[in-house]
């Protein structure tokens, strides 16, 4: 049998390179294998638990990440892309396994928490809904939806709900993982061996895990603003390249520049076809004599023969969103199918099938 990948992104905006190395990459090499079962969940009530006062941002978005899946080569006849709120068992599944795990395991997750503190949550003075029984010892998150707190159980349910062996992800989401597989060991261990361990996959590329954003800020993020999208026009794209943070000692050509820490040539490192040329303009940066301006129109055709397919791709698909909202809503279909089944045999194991004969 097949093996089972299940991944997916959040519709709280466009996807972008970060994206592309970090998971859409190793998602399609997979699916063209011909070795997996493939399902690829755009997760809208995720969005929704840090979006809940702005849904039309993330039903706008279900569309965009539907075509930017499209154009990087996700194949709907190959993978099945669906709508995680369209698949009611996965909130089922949620709820039971809320059970099998601690309050403070889900906030002391590491990615979790460094989310909530992005978002200024942390430190919050106002409550989201105001109730007298907050305790004093939560307080640090009282500005924290809690469906966002639990989103790690949520994706344990994703990810159980189709059996999946193996989760294409970013580094940032191994912690994520990590709650899976706590989720999947306890539930076996209590009501039977039901659920299958997944295993991670990250890119091979070291560089590749964690794509810095334009403004050398530790990672390519759509809240943060610093990416450049897979839909980026070629004058966007310019225009953001020639932004890019290098070396801030760099000032005149004749000056030597650093490599570590400046932008440009990590993303030369990650998307460069011609690596002896990408050593030549290092080593020549270095003892100086080579100005950011050329060392940046070279990035510049390096990454628009790479989104220049993508981009023409996307557009021509843009052209008939119902054909797209067609093929999400078959997905969908198919997807809930297979979810079900997987939540009957969780349902059965537990022994809240009271009506079976």
């Amino acid at each position: 049998m097949k093996k089972v990948i299940l991944t997916g992104d959040r519709p709280t905006g466009k996807l972008h390179l970060g994206h592309f190395v970090g998971s859409l990459k190793n998602r399609v090499e997979l699916q063209n294998s011909g070795e997996y079962n493939s399902y690829i969940m755009i997760a809208d009530m995720q969005a929704l638990t840090d979006n809940a006062k702005n849904p039309a941002k993330v039903r706008e978005n279900v569309l965009e990440v539907a075509l930017d899946y499209l154009a990087v080569g996700i194949d709907p006849a190959k993978s099945t892309i669906f709508i995680q709120s369209q698949i009611p068992a996965l909130s089922e599944l949620t709820m039971y396994y809320m059970n099998l795990v601690s309050l403070s395991r889900v906030l002391r997750n590491p990615t979790v928490k460094t989310e909530i503190s992005q978002k200024g949550w942390d430190k919050s003075k106002e409550l989201l809904w105001d109730s007298p029984l907050l305790v004093e010892n939560s307080l640090d998150y009282k500005g924290t939806p809690a469906g966002f707190a639990m989103y790690p159980i949520s994706q344990a349910a994703d990810i159980t709900a189709f059996k999946a062996n193996v989760v294409p992800v970013g580094e940032d989401q191994l912690p994520v993982i990590e709650i899976t597989h706590e989720v999947v060991r306890v539930f076996n261990k209590i009501y039977g061996k039901t659920l299958i361990e997944p295993e991670a996959v990250v890119p091979n590329d070291v560089k590749s895990r964690r794509l810095p954003g334009i403004d050398g800020n530790a990672k390519m993020s759509k809240s943060l603003g610093n990416g450049i999208y897979l839909s980026d026009d070629y004058e966007t794209l310019k225009k953001k390249v020639m932004s890019m943070y290098t070396d801030p000692d760099h000032i005149h050509v004749s000056d030597r520049g650093k490599i570590e820490g400046n932008v440009v040539f990590t993303y030369l490192d990650v998307f460069a076809p011609d690596q002896a040329k990408v050593a030549e303009l290092k080593e020549q940066y270095q003892r100086g004599g080579l100005g950011d301006v050329v060392v940046k129109k070279y990035l510049l055709e390096v990454l628009d023969e790479i989104l220049s397919l993508i981009r023409k791709k996307r557009a021509e698909l843009a052209k008939n969103p119902a054909a797209i909202y067609d093929m999400l809503r078959e997905g969908s279909k198919k997807a809930n199918i297979v979810a079900a089944q997987t939540l009957h045999e969780v349902r059965k194991a537990i022994g809240v099938e009271y009506f079976e004969s």
